[in-house]
This record gives C-alpha cells, structure tokens and sequence, in this order.
C-alpha cells in the first residue's frame, strides 16, 4: 500500500489533487473515512438540509458552549462521504473577491493574490450562465466543476434585486466575474439536475485511472521519520496500518480535521501537545489556531401571496418533486433554491463588500426545520470579515475523539454592530417598492424588535453557523511564527508535507468557501508536480470609483 502521493480526505480540495495528479501520470492514493455519495438524499440538490443531519455523511462535530451566543454549541458539519463537505453543503458557488485574495498576499501569501488564482478557477469551471447574462471572458469554458444558476422562475427572486436597486445598492450580472458587488442571480454547483460535488466532478473520472485509488478508514497520524513525512498510519477494521507515500503527504481533511491530524502527529503548539502526551516533532503555535467561520442570521418575512416554497411543504408535494427529480432530473428538485444573492457595503468607508445575501423564497432554516406556519420568505444575512478568532485543540491522543472547536463568536464588539447594520438594511430592502406586493409582517426578528439591546438579544439566540470555517492551518512565510505552511502549502519544519484545503486560509473569504477550496487543490497540485504556476491574468476586477486606486 503505497503511491507516490497520499492523500488524506476525500473533500473540495482532495478530490481537484486527485484528479490533476493522477492526470500527470503519478500514482495517487486517497485514504477517507466516510462511504459512498450514492443515493438522492445527496445527489438532489434540494434535498440538500438532509445529508448535513446525517451521521452516516457528516462528523457530527459541534462548538463548545459559545459564551457569547447563551453558551449555545452551534453544529459544525464536515462531510464525512466522498466529495467531502461539497457532498453534504449547500452547492453555493461563489470564488471571493479580488481584495480576498490580494489580502493573501499582503499576509505573506506570495503567488496567491487575485491575478494568480483567477486562472485556476478558470480552469477548473465549466461555466452555464442560464441565459441571464454574465462575464464570458471571466470564467471557465471546459473545467471538470459544473457551475450553473437556477431558473428563477419565482417572481421572488426578481423582486429581491429589483428592491437591491431601489434601495440603492449596485447591480451585477455576475459576481463571480469582474463585478462581485451588487445584486443578481446566484451560481450553483448543479449539473443537469444532480448535486455537482468535488466526487461528481474529479474523484470520480480520476478512479477510473489505473494510478488513482481510494482507501476506507481513519486517519490516526502522519508518519515522520528522520524529519520527513513518510506516510500516513490508518485505522480499519480496528488495525492500524501504514499508507507508505514515496514522494509527498497532502492533508486535505478539512480545516477541523487537519489541524488535528497534524497535532496528533506531533506538529502543533508544543505546551498543548505536552498535555496530550504526544512527542513534539516541531512547535507550531499556529496549527489549530486563526479559526473563523460566517455567521448569519434568517431575516423572516410573511408572504401576501400565496407563491413560495411552503405550498409545497408536506408530505405529498415532496413526494411528487422527489419522483419528478428521480425520473427526469427536472422540476423543483433539481435546484438548491437559493437563486439569487447580493454582496452589498455595510457604509460608505468600506472599501469593498463586507456583507453577504442568500434569497430563499420560503421562510425556514437552513438545517430544514422550524418552517414558518404559512407562505413567507427570507434572507440569510451576515458579516463577511469577522475580527473574531478561535481554536481547534485535540480533546485527547486519540485519532477516534472529536476535537475541542472553540470559534469564539461575537466577542469583538464589532462583530454587533454589523449584525445589527445587517438587520436593519434587510428590512429597509424588504421595505422597498418591489416587495410591495408580497411583503407581510415581519416573522423574525419580528417589528418589535428595534432597540440595540433588543437586536443584540435576538442576535445572541438565533445566529448560526454558515458553515464555512477556515484557516487553521494557515499560510505565511516561514519566518513568520504563526504561519503553518509556506506559499507552497509545505508544512514548515517537515520535509513532504503539504496542507492543501480551506484551513490555509489567511482570511476568510467573501462568500461560501467551497468554491475557493476546489481552487486550492487546483493551484497546489502545480506545486506538488512542480510545475511553473498558470499565467497571472491580466483581468481587471470592478472595484467601487472611490476605492479603484487601491486595486492592486
């Protein structure tokens, strides 16, 4: 059991490595925990609140009591399937925005910035804009993702970026393109009617290689001998066995799993890897550390017509779309919903979009449940760049326990005044001329609700997770103390090994991270094959009038 590349985790980034190592001619083995995506519970895009809540696809992992959140312990799913969290999310596509990545590389994330991996989400999109218009020459034309946009043909979806622009906010055609901010149609990673995960799009044709293989089990360590990462010790059938990589092991396990598996191995804060009663093989205060996520709240809104998603919100209706969707990939189910989207400045100062919008036509939450009694529709809201920063530590020595995630939610007063500043720009938008028509009471946080203290109140109880935690593992220079791995994604103080998923992650990105995770199995399997990086491109990215002189 060897292979010139190891790869651990079968997720957005593993499956993108996979795929172009293999293609490369080398020999590529993917060790991942969790089982087959078979089956409409994930390949239906709207079924997509059932996978999350499954054990058998999903770790299961939770937040420690969040002290500024009522001690609530907020859910942290991570697919535990192949396609990894791509199998299990919401099929949002959204790369970030040029600042993102430029920010990267203000961090010491040289060859990251935005002119860098705009070419390796080219390359790995194959991009349908539905008709509704876009950025041609921004986006990918033969790329293993599919990326596509619903039908829109709720009136609702049009309503909600008409409103955008009557309250004054930008328009885009495309924001994955050269505009992000504004208002407009939402990307999907949805194929022909199936769910299009990391597994649909690169670990799938890439098994079918003779060089490419995927072993079931757990993970437990990296083995390091004389300084190098030889391999990866696994657990199966209650044995432990070693995976042996003659040329490189990538972690790809996700930005909750990795930092773990390093610590396990050795690599980590060298006082806590005492408590747990590891070796240290080299003290890196940064592993598990820099952890951040989204936020977001469901702004709520009654409907006067009776056009949303709830008259389809029994038993029978379900039934009928899931039969539809199961013999002709078409109709209702075939879309995750969520059709159209804005990123939108908090004020004026702000040099570019710091608040994110997912528009569903029906008022329930994301996990599925708590559906309003009656016809109403939502806007999932939150801050983009958090001050907050938290940890993931090991709970014990053992590969089989759950690690401690503490994210430290709201404890930069900061993190208040935007939720409230993303409160109250909602009801202004929900408040517009185009809403005239469909826009009832207000569900949540509900009219009353209008006072600091009475916002900060509704805040602390009903914000959640997006799911998008990053940056554990994260990049710098070497010289730099809390950087994990260097630019290559090389961990620093071990000779082959690498990092490769969303837990290298200076800063978290605008958007959901699925999209940027995928780009970062792209871009690392360059420097795994040492190949030279793609071209920079010379595409130059809409930034507002005031700020253009700071684009890099």
């Amino acid at each position: 059991m060897e292979a010139d590349f190891v790869i651990v985790g079968a997720g957005s980034a593993g499956c993108a490595m996979a795929y172009r190592l293999s293609e490369a001619g080398a020999s590529v083995l993917v060790i991942e925990h969790g089982g087959t995506d078979a089956g409409p519970f994930i390949q239906m895009p709207a079924a997509l609140s059932y996978p999350m809540n499954m054990a058998r696809y999903d770790w299961g992992y939770q937040s420690e009591p969040e002290p500024h959140l009522n001690n609530r312990r907020l859910a942290c799913p991570r697919g535990k399937v192949i396609g990894g969290s791509s199998s299990i999310n919401g099929m949002v596509y959204v790369r970030g925005h040029a600042r993102d990545f430029d920010t990267w590389a203000d961090m010491g994330a040289d060859g990251w910035s935005y002119a860098d991996v705009l070419p390796y989400y080219k390359r790995m999109e194959t991009w349908h804009d539905g008709g509704h218009g876009g950025d041609a020459e921004w986006r990918g034309k033969d790329g293993p993702l599919h990326v596509s946009r619903g039908p829109r043909q709720n009136p609702l979806f049009q309503a909600f970026v008409d409103a955008g622009q009557q309250a004054g906010y930008e328009v885009t055609g495309d924001y994955n393109g050269e505009k992000q901010e504004g208002f407009g149609p939402m990307d999907q990673t949805v194929w022909k009617g199936r769910r299009w995960s990391a597994a649909n799009a690169y670990l799938k044709p890439a098994l079918k290689r003779e060089n490419c293989d995927i072993v079931r089990g757990l993970a437990s360590r990296v083995v390091i001998e004389n300084g190098r990462a030889t391999g990866v010790e696994l657990i199966r059938g209650g044995k432990k066995e070693v995976i042996r990589a003659r040329r490189e092991v990538v972690l790809a396990a996700s930005s909750i799993n990795s930092p773990k598996l390093l610590m396990l191995s050795g690599i980590g804060p060298a006082a806590h890897l005492a408590e747990m009663g590891i070796d240290v093989v080299t003290d890196r205060p940064g592993v598990g550390g820099n952890l951040q996520d989204h936020l977001e709240l469901y702004i709520q809104q009654a409907s006067l017509q009776p056009i949303t998603l709830y008259k389809h919100w029994n038993l029978i209706s379900k039934g009928l779309i899931g039969a539809q969707w199961l013999f002709t990939k078409t109709g209702l189910g075939a879309s995750n919903q969520f059709e159209s989207a804005a990123f939108i400045r908090s004020k004026p100062g702000v040099e570019y979009p710091d608040i994110q919008y997912h528009f569903l036509p029906m008022a329930v939450r994301y996990d599925g449940q708590a559906a309003a009694e009656g016809h109403g529709f939502q806007a999932h809201v939150g801050p983009m760049r958090s001050p907050s920063r938290g940890t993931v530590r090991l709970r014990s020595d053992r590969a089989e326990d759950a690690p401690v995630i503490r994210f430290n939610y709201m404890s930069h007063e900061k993190d208040w005044e935007d939720f409230r500043k993303c409160i109250r720009l909602t009801r202004e938008i929900f408040g517009q001329e185009a809403f005239k028509p469909y826009a009832g009471k207000e569900i949540q946080p509900g009219a009353d609700m209008q006072t600091d203290e009475e916002l900060n109140g509704f805040i602390a109880e009903h914000a959640e997770s997006a799911y998008h935690p990053c940056g554990t593992c994260r990049m710098g220079q070497v010289d730099d103390k809390d950087a994990v791995v260097d630019p290559q994604s090389r961990v620093i103080g071990v000779d082959g090994l690498r990092v490769a998923d969303s837990s290298i992650f200076p800063q978290i990105t605008n958007g959901n991270l699925n999209a940027p995770s995928i780009m970062v199995g792209e871009k690392v399997s360059d420097h795994l094959l040492g190949k030279e990086a793609l071209p920079r491109a010379n595409n130059r990215p809409w930034i507002h009038p005031k700020w253009a002189t700071a684009q890099r």
